[in-house]
């Protein structure tokens, strides 16, 4: 006897999580969603699915339930209220229903989250993202994963809808989050070297979009210069990761170092670019805008409309 798909809801509706519903939507599922901005989630649901008025009502529907927020602590308030208030999902979660986290966290918060979901009776699986909104909206993204086999049972066909590949990395939660985390550090290194090769270019007076091309085709390319220096290039610092993300993120990283005392001399040197870029007023700009703490630079303009 085949069992009907889950019903399921996405909380989050950003860049990532906006496609990620649209993904789970093509392949057919009950899709429920919820977004603080309500007129977003009306918006989507508009195309199909259903805009959850409140966490709970979402909660109570879905047998698996995907949170998409920025953080440790946002994720602690969609389940269990700003003020552990009883107005997050936890309280109204059936038992046996999963909960997938999609934040970078540190791998012992994820670790103890399990734990306490445990309690509660409702499954947990550490799935943090990558890939950007392009991959996200296409379903081709990468999802790092660790959970208990039933949590795997009861969530499968809803990460495969998600992601092009969907890696299990253990039994149990932490492990995708380190493995995240680990993806983070040369993400944050690649995008600062790459403001840092671009910002020397400038100063030395090699046209922009010369130097963009010659290096985008030579050894020295990576795909976050390709990605990240063509935002530079438009003079489009639009967030669609902003420097601040990079701030959390990188923290992490040298979180999980300093707690077993391995040093980290590049991460921590691009942790620094990015606080300086987020202390001089570029914290909500696209992460490519750490090249705006460079000095004796000029920086491409917009082409004018």
């Amino acid at each position: 006897m085949k069992h009907a798909p889950p019903t399921v809801g996405l909380i989050g509706l950003g860049a990532m999580g906006s496609g990620m519903a649209a993904s789970l939507r093509r392949a057919g599922f009950d899709l429920h969603v919820f977004d603080v901005r309500a007129e977003v989630a009306q918006a989507f649901a508009a195309q199909g699915g259903h805009a959850a008025s409140d966490l709970p009502s979402l909660a109570a529907a879905c047998d698996v339930v995907v949170s998409v927020v920025v953080n440790a602590a946002q994720t602690e308030a969609v389940l269990f209220g700003k003020d552990n208030d009883g107005t997050g999902c936890a309280a109204h979660m059936k038992p046996g229903s999963v909960f997938v986290m999609c934040s970078t966290v540190d791998p012992n918060w994820s670790i103890a989250m399990e734990a306490r979901l445990a309690d509660l009776g409702i499954l947990y699986v550490d799935a943090p993202i990558s890939g950007g909104a392009a991959k996200a909206a296409a379903g081709e993204m990468t999802m790092m994963t660790a959970a208990k086999p039933e949590a795997y049972a009861q969530s499968d066909a809803v990460l495969s809808a998600m992601a092009g590949k969907v890696y299990k990395l253990g039994d149990r939660a932490g492990a995708g989050s380190k493995v995240k985390i680990i993806n983070q550090l040369l993400a944050g290194v690649h995008i600062a070297a790459a403001a840092e090769a671009m910002a020397l270019g400038l100063r030395e007076g090699v046209n922009a979009k010369d130097l963009y091309e010659v290096i985008t085709h030579s050894a020295g390319n990576s795909w976050m210069f390709e990605n990240r220096m063509a935002h530079v290039l438009a003079a489009d610092y639009t967030p669609l990761s902003a420097v601040d993300i990079f701030v959390k993120d990188l923290g992490l990283v040298l979180d999980l170092a300093r707690a077993s005392k391995f040093p980290l001399p590049l991460s921590s040197t691009a942790h620094q670019m990015f606080m300086q870029a987020s202390a001089a007023g570029f914290a909500r700009e696209d992460d490519s805008a750490v090249i705006k703490i460079f000095p004796g630079i000029e920086l491409p303009q917009a082409a004018a409309k």
